[in-house]
């Protein structure tokens, strides 16, 4: 994959390149409209000679690059070198910092959700809440880089963040950072023949992760099949692609997983199970939720297409595109939007979600509180549209109880299958 050298830093440099740059344009059929090409050297100009602080060309060039990407889609960016390695650390699952997945709603930094067993978590953060200072510093025209950026940190040094939740008065909550080993996949029994595996996010290794879950419930009910397993993929921002499909082939033996189409050839791939069902065919409820998006999509559908699973909770995020990270020169990355995945039998989930099976609210409370500041991607500025026919939404029910209401309802749905399917063995 052919890569360019850093870009000039010079004015002169700069217009140096523009017979390469529309010779290339040239050669793609699709020449460079060199008006515009000259009025932004104008702006260029005029900005570095007359606006009123000195600014460098380099910082120039770069803030038209993010310009670029930024007005492209929602996901498409432009990673400096330290951007760069926090991606990389957060994939790996690995880093020092407070815990939390963020993201921007009207310009305010919104918290997605805290990652399982990390100091947001044990300080009681949910998703949902808005932080609008950081050690007493606002954090209202941040960009989401440089609010992760004043987030991380060194294990052990402290930081305030300052919270408002559900309309509310700002709160304080000081925490200690920590080197955050993300463990994505959790499980445990419910109760004698049925388990629960929980995963937070898709990092390198979950689909290892989810098969030594597999094994150790077995163990934890004395080696005996499961009756029932709850996958829960609530609050599950998404990650790295092959981790959902290296997921999904836990639970289903042959067939199509997923596929990805784009512009380029190299981005249409086909994904296909390995030929075995670790789960050993055990009955499956996927709970998903607002919160559930990218892989974590890819993970439902696939098994809702394969009529694996029984999908429970509220229709997902819907975020149905794939970013490509692309090396650049001096440490730096373009992430940008390449491709669309669909599932196996070709939904597009993009700005539409998956819809469950079965509707279930978390709760009447919690429901109108989270209705506040409910967002999902067909809410994202510039958000790539949906080509497929409009999917039908899902009215949710439930009542309010305490604890955790869709997993006690994907339980007695566990139990309802056995009890059906051990009355059909006696007919």
């Amino acid at each position: 994959m052919p890569w360019f050298a850093r870009p000039p830093c010079a004015l002169l440099a700069f217009l140096f390149f523009l017979p390469a740059v529309q010779s290339l344009a040239e050669q793609s059929q699709a020449p460079l409209p060199l008006e515009d090409l000259r009025t932004f050297v104008e702006v260029f100009e005029r900005v570095k000679n007359t606006y009123v602080e000195p600014v460098s060309d380099q910082q120039l060039l770069e803030n038209a690059i993010r310009g670029m990407l930024e007005n492209l889609d929602p996901h498409s960016a432009y990673l400096v070198a330290d951007d760069f390695a926090q991606l990389q650390e957060s994939t790996s699952g690995e880093f020092g910092g407070l815990g939390i997945e963020v993201g921007m709603e009207n310009g305010a930094l919104k918290i997605i959700a805290p990652i399982d067993d990390s100091p947001a978590e044990r300080a009681g953060i949910a998703a949902g809440d808005y932080i609008i200072r950081i050690d007493g510093q606002s954090a209202q025209g941040l960009s989401m880089m440089e609010a992760v950026n004043k987030m991380r940190g060194k294990p052990g040094e402290k930081i305030r963040l300052t919270l408002v939740r559900d309309g509310g008065q700002p709160f304080d909550v000081e925490l200690t950072r920590a080197l955050i080993k993300s463990k994505s996949v959790r499980s445990r029994l419910l109760e004698s023949g049925y388990g629960y595996l929980r995963i937070s996010q898709f990092q390198q290794g979950s689909g290892k992760e989810t098969k030594n879950a597999l094994v150790r419930l077995k163990k934890s009910n004395n080696n005996q099949p499961l009756q029932g397993l709850v996958l829960d993929l609530r609050n599950n921002p998404g990650g790295v692609l092959q981790a959902a499909v290296e997921v999904v082939d836990q639970f289903v033996a042959s067939g199509l997983i997923t596929y990805t189409k784009g512009r380029q050839t190299d981005s249409d791939m086909r994904f296909f199970a390995s030929g075995k069902d670790n789960s050993e065919g055990v009955p499956l409820v996927v709970l998903i939720n607002e919160g559930s998006a990218s892989a974590a999509e890819i993970v439902a559908g696939a098994l809702q297409d394969h009529h694996r699973a029984v999908l429970m909770g509220s229709t997902s995020f819907g975020k149905g595109s794939v970013q490509s990270i692309m090396p650049l020169s001096q440490g730096r990355a373009l992430k940008l939007t390449t491709a669309l995945y669909y599932t196996p039998n070709g939904r597009s989930i993009q700005a539409q979600g998956i819809v469950p099976d079965i509707s279930v609210a978390r709760g009447r409370l919690v429901r109108e509180q989270e209705g506040i500041f409910n967002v999902k991607e067909a809410d994202l500025a510039g958000h790539l549209d949906n080509q497929n026919p409009k999917a039908p939404t899902a009215e949710a029910s439930g009542k309010a109880e305490d604890g955790d209401y869709q997993l006690s309802e994907a339980l007695n749905l566990l139990k309802a299958l056995n009890v059906l399917q051990g009355n059909q063995n006696k007919l």
